[in-house]
Parts: C-alpha cells; structure tokens; sequence
C-alpha cells in the first residue's frame, strides 16, 4: 500500500463509482449483461494494492442512476477522469494500477458476451477517459 496516497471518503467514493460504474457501462452494452457485471465485478475484487483497499471497502456510497446508458456513461466517464487524474497527482503507481485493474475488469465483462461494435466502442469510451488525465 502507498503511504504518500491520502483519500478522502469522497475520493474514494470516486474511485469506486468510477470503476465499477464502468462494468456497469460494459454490461449495458453486453448481450449478456448479468455475465458482463459478475465478470468484471470479480475483476475489480481482484484488484491489489491500495486501489484493492478502496475497491474491495464494504460501502455503500457508489450511487449510480439514470434510466438509459447515456445517463450512465454522463456520470461515470467523466468520474473515471476525476479518479485518474487525482490518483496521478497523488501516486502515479496508483494510478496505473487503478487503470489497469479497470481495462482488465473491462476485458472480463466483454468477454463474457459475445464480441459486438457496441462493446468494442464502449470500451474505448471508457480507455480514452481514463487516459484524458
């Protein structure tokens, strides 16, 4: 664990939303979405070093709503540019493993479903947002 990484409850309330509201994108876009988020809910539980910590923290407060996948993708895109960029200036280490552990969680999603344009997109929607910080 990172001793120079100091979140607060809503830095880390970031980070999970952004993480696991990006599984939530991928299994929108699935046509099996109940494979999609177990998969890559697993994914995020496997998630190692303080990033494991925060993403593996029994919480409640990953709030996300929104009745189409456009109202999903408005709250947890720009959260995972927040949580890569605060992690970029708090532990560039971090940082990457937060990355990381959100494109393998993405890869696990896609593949428990057939490969499709859809989740091909989405999936480059959520990369491209983790790496605007």
């Amino acid at each position: 664990m990172s001793a120079t990484l100091a979140l607060t409850d809503q830095h880390k309330s970031t980070v999970r939303s952004a993480a696991y509201g990006a599984v939530s994108l991928i299994s929108a876009a699935s046509d099996k979405p109940h494979k999609a988020a177990i998969a890559g809910s697993l994914a995020l539980t496997s998630a190692t070093g303080h990033i494991g910590h925060v993403l593996n923290a029994k919480s409640k407060d990953i709030h996300l709503s929104g009745k189409t996948v456009a109202d999903l993708a408005d709250q947890v895109l720009p959260a995972l540019t927040a949580a890569a960029t605060l992690l970029d200036q708090q532990s560039p280490t971090e940082a990457d493993n937060f990355r990381t552990t959100v494109l393998v969680a993405l890869e696990a999603a896609a593949t428990a479903s057939r490969p499709s344009p859809v989740v091909t997109d989405m999936t480059r929607k959520v990369t491209a947002a983790l790496h605007t910080a």
